[in-house]
C-alpha cells in the first residue's frame, strides 16, 4: 500500500502548470488545437451575433426579391398589354400598309365590326375604340387621347 505523502508527490509532479495545455488522454500538448483562448494573455473570443444578421440578411433578400417580382411583374403587364392591343388592330379591317410613327384610328362600326383609318375620332361620327401607333418595332401602342 501507498502512503498518503508518496500519492501526493506523484500527483503533483504529474501535473502541469495551469497555463500549460497538455492532453491526458493522447499525451500530447494541444493548446494550439483549442477552440478556446489557453493563455491569460490571448485574446478574449466571443461569440458574434449571427442571429441579428441572420435576420437583417433575410429582409433585404426578401426585399430585393419582391421588389425584382414587381419589376418583371410590370414587365409582363406592359407585354401583354401591347399583345392585347397588336391583336386588337390586326383583327381589325384595313386596307393600307401602316406606316411606322403614325397615329392610327380604330372604330366599331354597327354590326360589331372594327375597322382601322386614318381619320380622327373628331372628324368622324364614327364609335371609336382608341387611337394607336405604330412604333419602329411593329408594335402598338394606345395614344392617351387629350
Amino acid at each position: 500500500m501507498r502512503s498518503t505523502t508518496s500519492f501526493l508527490v506523484t500527483d503533483r509532479m504529474k501535473k502541469k502548470p495551469d497555463n500549460v495545455v497538455f492532453n491526458e488522454q493522447t499525451n500530447r500538448y494541444d493548446a494550439a488545437l483549442k477552440p478556446y483562448a489557453t493563455s491569460v494573455g490571448a485574446p478574449v473570443i466571443t461569440s458574434t451575433d449571427s442571429i441579428a444578421w441572420k435576420n437583417i440578411s433575410v429582409q433585404k433578400v426578401n426585399h430585393r426579391l419582391k421588389t425584382r417580382y414587381l419589376e418583371l411583374k410590370e414587365a409582363y403587364d406592359e407585354m401583354m398589354r401591347e399583345y392585347r392591343y397588336s391583336e386588337l388592330i390586326y383583327n381589325a379591317k384595313f386596307s393600307f400598309e401602316p406606316i411606322m410613327g403614325q397615329v392610327y384610328h380604330l372604330y366599331q362600326r354597327d354590326n360589331e365590326e372594327s375597322f382601322l383609318s386614318l381619320i380622327a375620332p373628331d372628324q368622324c361620327n364614327f364609335k371609336s375604340l382608341g387611337s394607336y401607333y405604330l412604333n419602329a418595332e411593329q408594335i402598338w401602342e394606345k395614344v392617351n387621347e387629350i
